[in-house]
């Protein structure tokens, strides 16, 4: 009895010592199971780099990969895709046709501002995942968020006033700044759902908006009553209110404006426009360079000493043109700077040149690729900078180091804004399938 009680025992021991192993076995296999999908999705999530062109008057944006020169290999642009930003035109226009006001907006916003086209892509930034572009569009009044893998808006905000304008991206990547030109307010949104987050006033025809570094402040401008034929000096009180405002994003409170035009008379250059146009932050942030309208040059403003402390004058190519004729008022409208803070890249609009300036001397070397260049924007790097050339549609990347164009690309109707950004690497790759 005990030799067959010990037997069993030990069968006993023998089968719990199986089960045991085959569970073992099986939580193994659902742990490889569970790891190859994560595998997969963590693939599945993996971005490429791009850049992205806003076609304004096509209401498209090409997204671009760009490759630097390497030795005797020049440098590229590769479009990967096409994207149609305006897939809901019929449903916009039905409702604009519809209703006086809206339409009388739309109409002189073509007349105006477009220069006789429709405004329907203004600026734009992915999201960091790369699944999204989000795209503010004039002629519309909106900003939306187009799903990159559908070709479909995923949410659209309609802003104050009658016309979207330019944007601008939190480091985080959570938060977009878009000026309501009409609404006089800068709306803040949650880039994943569309939602406005907070908002603040700005003075006339709210334009750029530049985050700092590590997010906790707006820098941003008003550009005042641009389209109006009243451009010679002595009508400047016209133009409307124009400021420039550092905006806290804890507090959501403006916590200082200034008057451009007054520090610039204070500085020894009066009967300058206060309009500050697009602007390029120091790597210390200490100062700011920025162009203001009618004017062939920029300004650098020192924030601790609260004064204009230089003016840099480039060469006006077109002297004998009526100020009436230029587009929008601006004189020059983009500029950069390098990551090492030396240099800067300026588009000249109306002279049909970009410009790569020494910081330090302000001394400049012109290139001339194309015709009425509308944006700078560095490369990632900040080693070269890109310059959206409006007239010609086209988009050049200039080197720093060389001060030479190193690569061109012919891109949609009327590039302006240029992004650095993100996409899906499979949405990327099925592109070019």
């Amino acid at each position: 009895m005990k030799g067959r009680r010990g037997t069993a025992q030990s069968n006993k021991r023998r089968i719990l010592v199986a089960a045991l192993v085959v569970l073992a076995a099986c939580a193994v296999s659902a742990l490889v199971g569970a790891s190859a999908p994560a595998a997969k999705r963590a693939s599945a999530m993996a971005t490429t780099p791009v850049v992205f062109a806003g076609n304004n008057w096509d209401g498209t944006a090409d997204v671009l990969r760009f490759t630097p020169p390497v030795k005797a290999k020049p440098g590229s642009f590769t479009r990967i895709a096409r994207v149609n930003i305006v897939p809901d035109k019929d449903q916009r226009m039905a409702e604009i046709l519809t209703d006086p006001v809206r339409l009388a907006y739309f109409l002189a916003i073509r007349q105006a501002i477009g220069e006789g086209h429709d405004q329907f892509v203004d600026d734009m930034y992915s999201t960091n995942d790369g699944t999204h572009l989000i795209v503010s569009r004039p002629s519309f009044a909106d900003v939306v968020s187009i799903d990159l893998a559908t070709g479909q808006i995923a949410w659209r905000f309609r802003v104050d006033g009658q016309r979207a304008d330019h944007m601008g991206v939190s480091p985080d990547g959570k938060y977009v700044a878009v000026s309501a030109s009409t609404g006089n307010v800068v709306h803040v949104l949650d880039m994943a759902t569309g939602q406005e987050a907070w908002r603040f006033s700005s003075g006339d025809s709210p334009h750029e908006n530049t985050y700092s570094r590590d997010g906790s402040r707006i820098f941003h401008a008003s550009i005042g009553l641009v389209y109006t034929p009243a451009d010679q000096p002595q009508f400047d009180s016209t133009k409307g209110e124009r400021v420039f405002e550092i905006v806290d994003t804890a507090t959501h409170q403006v916590i200082k404006t200034l008057d451009m035009g007054q520090k610039l008379a204070e500085a020894g250059y009066p009967n300058m426009s206060a309009a500050v146009r697009p602007m390029a932050l120091s790597p210390d942030e200490s100062k700011v360079y920025f162009q203001v309208s009618f004017f062939h040059g920029f300004v650098e403003y020192d924030f601790a000493q609260d004064r204009v402390t230089r003016v840099a004058n480039l060469p006006n190519l077109v002297p004998d043109m009526p100020r009436e004729q230029y587009v929008l008022d601006s004189a020059h409208h983009g500029i950069a700077m390098n990551a090492a803070g030396t240099k800067l890249c300026v588009a000249g609009t109306m002279d049909d040149y970009a410009a790569i300036v020494s910081r330090s001397t302000f001394g400049y070397k012109l290139i001339q690729a194309g015709e009425k260049p509308y944006w700078s924007t560095n490369s990632r790097d900040g080693n070269y900078c890109f310059v959206s050339w409006s007239g010609t549609d086209s988009l050049s990347a200039l080197s720093y180091g060389t001060e030479n164009e190193v690569a061109r690309i012919q891109v949609g109707d009327h590039p302006q804004r240029v992004r650095n950004g993100a996409v899906q690497t499979d949405w990327a790759n099925a592109q070019a399938g």
